[in-house]
């Protein structure tokens, strides 16, 4: 027994030297799947309350939450009906009334967790859904969507609708203090055999001298992307614009630059070329979903997290984790154990790659396969701030003043002044607390340090007796949390 325990700490030490002090760890939070749908509110909160409680144990910093299915809202909108995916039926207010995305914002700030809002850009209407709201896009304007597959798609070759996909998320972030927009790999619809995209008249009256249907498919969703980008920043600079294709770029039989792998495209298929739009700078994080597991023999993990990290690492990588394949098959090098080890293992090593995204959140939360128990106790033991993203900006606030411990009720709290700010670049939105024991040499790149990321501007002491020097420390952030430069005080505690 003494001997596992051995083992075990010498594991907890290695990772927490590997441990990364930026990072994405994030977790979508899915309606689609009818998790929630007519559970009313209360019920609906409760189960919400108690998963990001559990993923804020987890390390989890990041929820990516789905806002907009099948162009409904999670939300209030005055452009689109409440999702049937919340009460039930389209276009049917929750009651009692509340507002879930807001709602979503708060909980997440109050527990220090960003909020994404996810939404599916050109799915008018899922398989599952018979009835539409009469203020729905594809009742009001018919001739927007075409049908594919029993779904129904805004058309990306028709400019209104790129203009009308825009025209929404603008109304979220501008209404919404939300962190960050995000959507998924729903472009042009995922190929089915027999069926073909009625998109040829549009192609005629719109292809701008392309020739090829395929290369104009392609440019409408590139048209589309840049035009999302630029109104999110237009309309809030420092909101993340996040992307999660599908898990394969192209293979090595299309393309040279291909993996080698043999499954759907995003170029070829779906006309999604989103190595361009990291290369020019069309979104803030890239996050492919890489659900297959390692020695899959069309779709290999380990083959695809380094084919991303070689040709995707413009923009910050983070991998789309499926949590319940993940746990389900063994590692090939250590067949009495499952993949998670192996793949955190891959991310650590490729340079590329910073944070994860798990897919899906109640997987975590459920813990299957002691997923959740890993992170909370290894890998995400420590907090992280989000990864980087200079090319938003790189300014960071000054740094706090009057830093002080006062006792105050019978609590020793350190308190200290935010920094004064112009604009968001060096406004102080949060807090970064560190603690140093007296013979150790202050290092704030150590994750293992950080006692708090707060918004608050006091951090309450865990005072003993007097007996022990430690060295606080306090940063401010931005709300990119560019981190700015130190203060410190020696303390007795």
């Amino acid at each position: 027994m003494k001997k596992i325990i051995l083992v075990l700490l010498a594991l907890i030490m290695t990772v927490a030297a590997e441990a990364q002090k930026r990072e994405m760890r994030g977790a979508w939070i899915q309606c689609v799947n009818g998790q929630f749908q007519g559970m009313g509110t209360e019920k609906m909160q409760q189960t919400l309350s108690y998963q990001l409680d559990e993923l804020m144990k987890d390390g989890v910093n990041v929820i990516i939450f789905q806002v907009r299915p099948e162009c409904d809202a999670l939300y209030e909108s005055k452009l689109e009906p409440w999702s049937r995916f919340l009460t039930g039926k389209q276009g049917q207010a929750p009651s009692p009334y509340w507002d879930p995305l807001q709602w979503m914002i708060d909980e997440c700030h109050k527990r220090g967790m960003e909020l994404h809002a996810w939404i599916n850009p050109f799915r008018a209407r899922t398989k599952t859904t018979k009835q539409l709201a009469s203020n729905h896009i594809a009742v009001r304007e018919p001739l927007s969507c075409f049908s594919y597959d029993d779904l129904f798609i805004l058309n990306p070759g028709l400019p209104q609708n790129r203009d009308y996909i825009c025209e929404v998320a603008k109304d979220i972030v501008s209404r919404y203090d939300v962190d960050g927009i995000h959507m998924d790999d729903y472009f042009y619809p995922y190929p089915v055999k027999g069926e073909t995209i009625p998109d040829a008249d549009q192609f005629r009256v719109y292809n701008n001298g392309i020739r090829d249907i395929n290369d104009w498919r392609r440019y409408n969703v590139n048209l589309f992307i840049e035009q999302f980008y630029k109104t999110i920043h237009a309309t809030k600079p420092w909101v993340k614009v996040g992307i999660s294709p599908f898990g394969i770029y192209r293979n090595k039989k299309s393309s040279s630059i291909g993996s080698d792998t043999n499954g759907t495209q995003n170029y070829d298929d779906l006309y999604a070329d989103i190595l361009l739009w990291v290369n020019n700078g069309w979104l803030d994080y890239n996050v492919p979903q890489i659900y297959w597991e390692i020695g899959n023999k069309a779709a290999d993990y380990e083959t695809l997290i380094r084919w991303w990290n070689q040709y995707a690492s413009g923009r910050p990588l983070i991998i789309g984790e499926d949590v319940e394949r993940t746990v389900k098959y063994a590692d090939p090098k250590n067949p009495n154990t499952h993949q998670q080890a192996a793949k955190m293992r891959l991310h650590q090593q490729l340079p590329a790659v910073k944070g994860t995204v798990l897919w899906y959140a109640k997987a975590a939360v459920d813990n299957v396969g002691q997923y959740g128990t890993m992170l909370r106790n290894n890998y995400w033991r420590y907090p992280a701030l989000q990864p980087s993203m200079p090319f938003i900006s790189d300014k960071a606030p000054k740094k706090v003043s009057k830093m002080k411990p006062i006792w105050t009720s019978g609590d020793y709290v350190l308190f200290w002044t935010a920094p004064k700010g112009k604009d968001w670049r060096d406004k102080a939105v949060k807090y970064v607390v560190y603690r140093f024991a007296a013979d150790e040499k202050v290092d704030i790149n150590d994750p293992a340090k950080i006692v708090a990321i707060t918004t608050n501007t006091y951090y309450k002491l865990p005072y003993a007796n007097g007996s022990q020097k430690y060295t606080y420390v306090v940063t401010a952030l931005n709300r990119l949390q560019n981190e700015s430069k130190i203060v410190k005080k020696s303390i007795k505690l």
